[in-house]
């Protein structure tokens, strides 16, 4: 990734002033409200909620996790590109990226005539945006370089961006401030990552712990410069030197990671300061603010609970590519559970054939995967998750069983 040095705070003050950006609605709430309603939630789900996230019909028992699917982030963000659409019946409207990680949802839009910028060998393809035209900045944000490309196109932008993820700017804006590196904890490749990055002079991207162990331990230790920069090539701002820009650290984070890993993270990194400047000094190398997304929290925190239960097999629904959705798959395969990714119903093929994606690994077949006799499957869904799409798949497990939902 490159870095771009500008003073990001001006240019974002200088793009909410003008009147071609929209980071609120426009008016539409009760009508998109209602549509959204009809076309995303479920009556079953409701009734599910409602006997305390469970049912029982014959010998299946569907045991919901407490909280589930669609965020207000999430939410929030559709909403405005429904409203967007109505907003601007004639103009031609794009997005940056998907609005948020989820086929059917993505689909929609798609048919409300919405367009979706492609990507042409690795990158952004923005040369099909004119004058005029409506952008719409997806849930988890866009590069700074992406909003200076459209403030020039003299585009209208709708800024979606979830509240969370822009509190995880301002930390990097206040980390930049005092001349730290920020260190985000997060899949560099990421939409929001990248996003995140740009607010940045000076940034290392970790994956997971252990990638920050070895970080802390070349803190500690030195180690081999060029090493270090191999391991981290794609995943650091250009011009990065550990010998230099690693005496200064804060912590930042990809709102959809691993809670329980992102605290380790910015824990071990605060103990590798304290051990190597002392406590009368680690203010002065060290920062830290809370920037875990509350719903992230919730969501995980929900499957934690759920996988201490007597479960047959658990089911995760939600896009491929979110890294919510993912999370909560680990959680399930780390407790020993038989558990299926999936992103909707359509992946159910039949009860000997289902497609699925396996943690790291493509998608895959599993055969024999749905158990005779009573059974009792544990579901949660992604942050991008409609209730919808829950329902469909519910609705197939209990088709599959032959047990009808009365």
């Amino acid at each position: 990734m490159t870095n771009q040095k500008i003073d990001t705070k001006a240019f974002k003050r200088s793009l909410q002033q003008s009147e071609n950006y929209h980071r609120r609605g426009f008016g539409h709430d009760a009508e998109v409200a209602g549509t959204m309603n009809s076309e995303y939630q479920s009556d079953l789900i409701q009734t599910i909620r409602d006997r305390n996230y469970r049912l029982q019909v014959g010998d299946v028992t569907i045991r919901l996790a407490e909280s589930f699917g669609f965020c207000w982030g999430v939410e929030r963000a559709v909403a405005m590109a429904y409203e967007a659409r109505q907003h601007f019946p004639s103009e031609k409207i794009w997005i940056t990226n998907e609005i948020i990680h989820n086929p059917s949802v993505n689909q929609r839009l798609r048919e409300m005539n919405v367009g979706f910028i492609e990507l042409i060998d690795g990158e952004k393809d923005f040369s099909v945006i004119n004058q005029g035209d409506v952008v719409i900045l997806p849930a988890f944000g866009a590069s700074i370089p992406e909003m200076q490309l459209l403030s020039e196109k003299d585009c209208k932008i709708v800024d979606t961006t979830c509240p969370w993820v822009s509190k995880v700017w301002n930390s990097v804006e206040k980390h930049k401030k005092r001349d730290y590196t920020s260190i985000i904890h997060g899949k560099y490749a990421h939409e929001e990552t990248v996003a995140t990055s740009s607010f940045a002079d000076r940034y290392l991207v970790v994956l997971n712990l252990a990638e920050a162990k070895y970080v802390t331990d070349y803190i500690l230790h030195g180690g081999d410069r060029a090493e270090f920069l191999a391991k981290f090539k794609y995943a650091c701002s250009e011009g990065f030197d550990p010998d230099r820009d690693l005496s200064k650290v804060g912590i930042a984070n990809q709102t959809t990671m691993l809670k329980s890993e992102t605290e380790h993270i910015g824990k071990l990194l605060e103990q590798t300061m304290l051990k190597k400047y002392g406590p009368t000094e680690l203010n002065e190398h060290f920062m830290s603010f809370n920037t875990i997304c509350d719903a992230t929290q919730e969501r995980q925190d929900a499957m934690f609970d759920l996988v201490k239960e007597d479960l047959s097999l658990m089911i995760v629904i939600g896009g491929f590519n979110s890294s919510n959705t993912t999370h909560l798959q680990e959680i399930s395969v780390e407790n020993n559970i038989p558990s299926y990714h999936i992103d909707s119903v359509e992946r159910i093929l039949s009860r000997d054939r289902l497609e699925h994606k396996p943690l790291d690994a493509e998608i895959s077949i599993a055969k024999n995967w749905l158990p005779e006799g009573e059974i009792t499957i544990g579901v949660t869904s992604g942050a991008s998750t409609p209730d919808k799409v829950v329902a469909d798949v519910i609705e197939k497990l209990f088709e599959l069983k032959a047990t009808a939902i009365v």
